[in-house]
């Protein structure tokens, strides 16, 4: 069981530092490459398509409500986001199986295929820039950045959600 580190240590400021510095090199790096993949798809994905074709398809059809509520964000940023993909026809809109009056958001033939092509290039940058570690590197590293997410969503959640909201996953 992980214990709390003792934040008295002489060493824990300057790892702090450390650590705050890379997550900000991080980002910027991230942001200026976008992390979109190699080849021609490089960059063609704007994070938010991304995340929410990504959600789409783990979770299946869903409203608005749902997806934000799933994304950790307000329905009319998803409303916002979701319009352009309609219009390209990566997304569509559906009538409820149940409730014909409430519309379902559900990921196209058209945006699964876009979805898997910006994937696998995606896939090929990770195994690029991770060619020269080991597999259990790599596992270690996404573990470890899935709990840094988790604990991000987890501090935003809680300091903006309204009692009772179910928080966020990190990958959103």
């Amino acid at each position: 069981m992980p214990t709390t580190p003792d934040m008295t240590t002489a060493s824990a400021p300057a790892l702090l530092d450390s650590l705050q510095h890379q997550v900000a090199v991080f980002a910027r790096r991230a942001e200026q490459t976008r992390l979109g993949g190699v080849g021609q798809v490089r960059n063609s994905m704007d994070r938010a398509a991304y995340l929410l074709l990504n959600r789409l398809d783990k979770e299946g059809p869903m409203g608005v409500k749902a997806l934000a509520a799933s994304m950790g964000i307000d329905s009319s940023t998803v409303t916002r986001q979701v319009a352009p993909l309609v219009d390209t026809g990566l997304v569509k809109r559906t009538s409820h199986p149940e409730d014909g009056r409430a519309v379902v958001l559900q990921l196209s033939p058209r945006g699964q295929a876009r979805l898997d092509e910006v994937r696998s290039s995606r896939r090929e940058l990770m195994a690029e820039l991770t060619q020269d570690w080991a597999p259990e590197e790599r596992e270690s590293f996404c573990a470890l950045l899935t709990r840094f997410n988790s604990a991000l969503s987890a501090r935003q959640t809680s300091q903006t959600a309204p009692a009772g909201e179910v928080p966020a996953t990190p990958e959103s």
